[in-house]
């Protein structure tokens, strides 16, 4: 049997403005000063809607690879949207096992963000797999609803005014999903110098506010706790819910945001997880919030898995989340950035 480490945590009151809330935010701030990491269980996203996004995607990951790349990310221009092949991403300069789609909040051209060319904002390139597009959209505004309930939780949680965080960052988030397939198959020649090096998802955090991921029932996920790397295995009908640089950043370290990997999948059969990014808008400038007590320092870097302090950062959540771009897909760096 596999042992669940994090908690569960039911928010099914978030959602009703006249519930007791107390006992959901107790058990947000001992997750959120723990390890950052928890299960999401009353989140009312249906299991029916999680079984149509992963069969749909399991169509679109089985198409042959020449077919996949009418979709890669380099015709996705500025809107950093499509998909890239297996390898084709890197964390901390290493590629991952794993191939994906990206997308976010669908934009027409038409948008004045679009027609202003600002990066990350635009229309998607859904693949042509009966329903995927309709599904994709339906489960990003689900897990969306999700993350402005689960922000008005973290609010009560530091005892702020529920509304502290959608008055400030998330009137109009920004929306970035991801579906990912991890294929048990074997590394190539080029990678077998050293293949403890290659995983499904090497050391990193997360960038912004909250990551909601729904994953399949293979496994894979690893989260670094202050005493050791402990397995995050899927439990039927969560989400797992993690913190990001930027509630790092707004506590003061308080609310840390810890490294987690992904095991490259050896298990026979393909690993599917799709991580829905719920982020400041891309405008804002993110602020420590006032009146809580500082636990990063300047130091903080040093113990980070790429050295790099988010509590010394200024500017937008923009400029930091594409500070972040050319590192994760070099070759898009002028297509996003300009």
């Amino acid at each position: 049997m596999t042992t669940v480490s994090l908690p569960i945590i039911s928010i099914e009151s978030l959602f009703d403005s006249a519930a007791d809330t107390t006992e959901v935010a107790s058990a947000i701030y001992q997750a959120c000063t723990s390890s950052g990491f928890f299960y999401i269980a009353g989140h009312g996203v249906s299991l029916e809607l999680f079984d149509r996004l992963d069969s749909l995607s399991r169509r679109f990951f089985a198409l042959p690879q020449a077919e996949k790349l009418r979709w890669e990310m380099a015709k996705g221009g500025r809107a950093w949207r499509g998909y890239f092949p297996l390898a084709g991403e890197l964390t901390s300069g290493r590629p991952d096992w794993k191939e994906g789609l990206y997308l976010g909040t669908e934009l027409p051209d038409d948008h004045p963000l679009v027609e202003a060319k600002t990066p990350m904002h635009g229309p998607n390139l859904f693949p042509e797999v009966d329903g995927l597009r309709e599904t994709i959209l339906e489960y990003m505004e689900a897990v969306t609803r999700v993350g402005h309930a689960l922000l008005r939780g973290i609010a009560l949680s530091l005892e702020l005014e529920p509304d502290y965080f959608a008055q400030r960052y998330t009137t109009d988030p920004l929306i970035l999903f991801r579906i990912f397939n991890y294929p048990s198959v074997p590394l190539p020649a080029s990678l077998q110098e050293d293949p403890d090096a290659i995983w499904g998802v090497g050391e990193h955090t997360d960038y912004g506010l909250l990551t909601l991921l729904y994953q399949d029932q293979v496994g894979g996920l690893q989260v670094l706790t202050p005493a050791r790397w402990i397995d995050a295995p899927p439990v039927a009908g969560t989400l797992v819910c993690n913190i990001g640089d930027m509630l790092d950043r707004m506590t003061g370290g308080l609310y840390r945001s810890n490294s987690h990997r992904v095991t490259r999948n050896e298990s026979g059969v393909d690993r599917l997880s799709f991580p829905l990014f719920f982020d400041p808008n891309f405008f804002v400038k993110v602020r420590r919030i006032e009146g809580l007590e500082t636990v990063a320092d300047a130091n903080d870097r040093i113990s980070r898995w790429d050295q790099v302090n988010p509590h010394a950062f200024t500017g937008t959540y923009g400029d930091y989340v594409l500070s972040k771009v050319a590192k994760v897909f070099p070759q898009l760096k002028s297509e996003v950035l300009g």
